[in-house]
């Protein structure tokens, strides 16, 4: 089967899973082994499931040991960002917006060498089922954070901090 992905900068991908409609409701298939061209060799090790209730922001961080997140809204709508600090990247400054719901369901995958974070939109609470291709570590976890309006974090089209409470943005 042909998969319909799209690529952003950073490595950010999204893949648009077929639905099977019928007058039952719908299935689909999230992930799948064989799907090589996206997962590659991250494959998902451990599945989880957050609520965000709206307008909660849960921003920022980044791992450390080669971590890949695979977010799939399930139910509302969700802003999910990734952005390039390193300076003496290629990529420094690009910053990836992806809105994501449950009414056009979609697996966004996010490099989590990345500074990443999250922020549910409309009225309504998100549901998302992610992957991630390493295991928790409960005893040493893999993650660096900041403040969800640090100030490091810069838009790259107002050259000002990001500001994820800002209307304009997608």
């Amino acid at each position: 089967m042909d998969l319909e992905i799209k690529s952003y900068d950073l490595g950010v991908q999204v893949l648009f899973p077929k639905i099977n409609n019928d007058e039952r409701g719908f299935v689909t298939e999230i992930f799948r082994n064989d799907w090589n061209g996206f997962f590659g060799q991250d494959k998902p090790n451990q599945i989880n499931i957050s609520k965000s209730n709206p307008g909660v922001i849960r921003a920022w961080h980044r791992h450390k040991r080669n971590q890949v997140d695979f977010f799939t809204v399930l139910k509302g709508s969700m802003k999910i960002c990734v952005y390039d600090n390193n300076e003496e990247s290629k990529t420094f400054g690009k910053l990836v917006e992806i809105i994501a719901s449950g009414d056009d369901l979609q697996i966004i995958k996010v490099p989590g060498n990345f500074w990443h974070g999250t922020k549910t939109i409309g009225n309504q609470p998100s549901y998302t089922v992610y992957f991630i291709n390493n295991l928790y570590d409960y005893e040493n976890p893999d993650e660096e954070r900041l403040l969800w309006n640090d100030p490091s974090i810069i838009d790259p089209r107002t050259k000002r901090p990001y500001d994820w409470n800002d209307v304009n943005q997608k």
